[in-house]
């Protein structure tokens, strides 16, 4: 991969790069769309498909995480991608299973709320593979979504506090016609679930609606989305926040310009979603 990605910029060909897990949707080929608009018909889109076992906690969902290479490949072949970077554990962490590898990154500001207490162990996984991918296809510009809001401000914040000469961009959250957050995940909902998790875009925009002419003690707003959550019977409200969209420091009265962010479960499927209000 970075004798490839070495090659093109010799060249003198720009590369868009779009990090996944794989099992592909259109909301990440959107993100391969803005790579491509960004680095022009001769640049290089690289998607890389790689489920990173660092991210995920020893009760998570690694080993049943969804995965279709062969339709994957299809998506990306009919988007035009250039290349699929497909590591493997042995490459992308080298004698981990034996207990020799020792070099991690994390971010210890941005990452401490919300997933970050949720999921302790998650981010410095997260931080951790970006880094290394960012070195492995030598990008110009990487494409994240806004689903994962706060993941994408930490890797914002990896890349400007580590000097990564790139351009991170965070392409709007593309839903389902419902208004359901498209991810990966939602292939575990039941369909009884899946008709009760529209119920995240919904508390997004209910919070929406409530600050649109005055603000509301955060605290107030909590306890809403909380009774909402509750209308769902098989929904189980995991947190929701109120915080500032730059900083992700929280905000204890929520107005117009402020975002949230909430993660919901499902049986044992969790989903996230985010808004700005």
């Amino acid at each position: 991969m970075q004798r490839a990605a070495l090659a093109w910029r010799r060249a003198g060909k720009r590369i868009g790069f779009v990090p996944t897990m794989g099992y592909l949707h259109d909301g990440h080929m959107s993100l391969v769309r803005d790579a491509r608009r960004r680095v022009g018909p001769d640049g290089i889109v690289v998607v890389s498909i790689y489920v990173n076992p660092t991210q995920f906690a020893p009760t998570e969902d690694l080993s049943k995480y969804p995965r279709d290479l062969k339709r994957d490949y299809a998506l990306c072949r009919g988007e035009g991608v250039d290349a699929v970077f497909l590591p493997s554990d042995a490459v992308m962490y080298p004698g981990r299973a034996e207990g020799r590898y020792s070099t991690y990154v994390q971010e210890e500001r941005l990452t401490l709320g919300m997933e970050g207490a949720s999921r302790p162990t998650h981010f410095r996984g997260v931080t951790t593979i970006v880094a290394k991918l960012f070195n492995c296809v030598l990008p110009d510009v990487a494409v994240f979504g806004a689903k994962d809001w706060q993941q994408a401000a930490a890797i914002r914040r990896m890349t400007t506090d580590l000097n990564f000469p790139l351009k991170i961009v965070v392409a709007p959250t593309r839903r389902e016609s419902d208004g359901l957050a498209m991810s990966s995940r939602n292939a575990y909902l039941s369909a009884v679930d899946r008709s009760q998790a529209t119920i995240l875009s919904q508390a997004i925009a209910a919070c929406r609606q409530a600050v649109k002419q005055s603000s509301v003690p955060a605290a107030e707003l909590k306890k809403a989305v909380a009774r909402l959550v509750k209308t769902r019977p098989a929904g189980r409200l995991d947190y929701v926040e109120f915080f500032d969209s730059d900083t992700l420091e929280p905000v204890t009265t929520v107005k117009r310009g402020s975002h949230m962010a909430l993660a919901v479960f499902f049986g044992k499927t969790r989903l996230i979603d985010n808004g700005r209000l």
